[in-house]
């Protein structure tokens, strides 16, 4: 029995190297290395469509994959930087760059945020300034005054 567990322990053994000697790196699918570097500065400054909080390099989408080889492509055909970032935008919208440009249409986008929080801001300070007012003018009667002074004469006393 011993024998047994030594030799199937073994084989076990041999068996994850062979796994791991044949593993091979990624091979990039572009054969010029300056092209897969542009494609990479592109990509990370775009969101995947699919996934939208990741950047296009990082998300394995299908349709990352897509957009990337969409890239690649007007890399190879000679595009500059901005030229393929035009026509994403003009395919997809503002949305696809991480940090859309600032205009009109965009302006609640960045400035949305402030907004929410100056609106939060404004109305805890209505709301505290109420419950101070409500508290600081609640007078008591005659009667409660009366019984309190009883109680603090009371409590003197003792």
């Amino acid at each position: 029995m011993k024998h047994f567990l030594l030799i199937l322990s073994a084989l076990a053994i041999i068996a994850a190297g062979l796994g791991t000697t044949r593993a091979k790196d990624a091979a990039p699918l572009s054969d010029d290395p300056i092209t897969e570097q542009r494609l990479i500065v592109i990509s990370e400054e775009m969101r995947c469509l699919v996934c939208q909080n990741e950047s296009l390099s990082g998300s394995r989408s299908d349709l990352a994959n897509d957009l990337r080889r969409e890239i690649r492509t007007l890399i190879k055909e000679g595009k500059s930087d901005d030229q393929i970032r035009s026509f994403m935008v003009e395919r997809y919208g503002d949305f696809v760059l991480y940090r859309p440009p600032v205009k009109p249409i965009t302006w609640l986008l960045w400035l949305g945020p402030f907004v929410i929080l100056l609106v939060g801001i404004t109305g805890l300070m209505i709301y505290l300034k109420r419950r101070n007012y409500a508290v600081s003018t609640a007078a008591l009667s005659d009667d409660e005054n009366r019984r309190i002074d009883a109680l603090l004469k009371e409590s003197t006393h003792d």
